[in-house]
């Protein structure tokens, strides 16, 4: 679906860090010129894995640029990289990429994540990017655990122009999320966007609680959750796919929104995470308003982090 998108130089700033770090003398490696051999692929292996996409990704990657090498079909630095950028892109076809939409009613989206991942404000964003597509969008406060983000939610959906349900803090979740889903089907919303308490992924019984949110769900609206978006922190690298694990086994995860991308190297793990676990990226964020995301587009994605 043709979500709005950012310029590739909006990218390229958010993954500045990262391009630093497989760059770090672009004059030397990922240029024409630079011949290849055996110790340019060892240093171009630290590079990927300091990118924090994972080593298993990483010699794969090393692999195809050796056979490309091996077999006469490249010399340089600059083909190498070629070789590299093809690889990554290659990691996600288009259809995995698409928000998945209800046939009819409402779509329902669920949104999970630990607290300080930047789940709220992902909410606000995706509210935002949904509603320049002319969707009518309305979002549920189902994370009644803290006064804080109750409040923080409809600020945003104050200023976004969307609707909200919302019950006072410490109400039952499941309820709050089944009052959303009937009046998305009453108000006839185009997508319900579901926030869920931010929790720690090794806590089995909050763990519990996100699944009976979902199991609600599924009873009011046909086929909801229609997509489970678990936000992730880019800066903590490799530990992500640790917490896509645990919310994976929780509730049935669909995509990823990746955030923080413009304060970290670690742009990478987002191969790691689909060697291990096979979850798309979606969505990108970019900053802290609402206009900061990108749609997840390989292609853009890998340009920006080469630089």
């Amino acid at each position: 679906m043709g979500f709005f998108s950012k310029t590739l130089d909006r990218l390229k700033g958010a993954l500045k860090k990262t391009a630093e770090v497989l760059t770090t003398d672009v004059r030397t490696l990922f240029v024409p010129g630079r011949q290849i051999d055996d110790a340019f692929l060892t240093e171009m292996e630290e590079k990927l894995i300091k990118s924090d996409m994972g080593v298993k990704r990483a010699e794969k990657l090393v692999l195809a640029v050796r056979e490309q090498w091996k077999a006469g079909k490249i010399r340089d630095g600059q083909g190498a990289q070629d070789v590299i950028k093809a690889e990554l892109i290659a990691m996600f076809p288009p259809t995995d990429r698409e928000l998945n939409l209800a046939a009819s009613g409402p779509t329902v989206v669920l949104v999970c994540g630990v607290n300080g991942a930047g789940k709220t404000t992902s909410i606000a964003k995706l509210a935002w990017i949904l509603k320049q597509q002319g969707k009518k969008v309305m979002v549920c406060a189902s994370d009644t655990f803290r006064a804080a983000a109750v409040d923080q939610l409809t600020i945003w959906a104050d200023r976004l122009g969307v609707d909200i349900v919302k019950h006072k803090m410490g109400a039952d979740p499941g309820a709050v999320a089944y009052d959303a889903a009937e009046a998305a089907k009453a108000r006839n919303i185009d997508v319900l966007i579901v926030d869920t308490a931010g929790r720690l992924h090794t806590q089995d019984h909050l763990m519990r609680e996100l699944t009976k949110i979902q199991s609600v769900l599924v009873k009011r609206i046909e086929g909801a959750p229609h997509e489970v978006l678990l936000v992730l922190d880019s800066t903590i690298g490799q530990n992500a796919i640790a917490q896509a694990k645990h919310f994976s086994a929780a509730v049935k995860v669909t995509g990823l929104l990746l955030t923080k991308l413009d304060g970290t190297a670690k742009g990478g793990v987002v191969f790691a995470i689909k060697d291990q676990l096979n979850l798309p990226v979606k969505f990108v964020g970019l900053g802290e308003t609402p206009e900061d995301i990108e749609t997840f587009e390989p292609g853009r994605f890998v340009e920006a982090m080469f630089g």
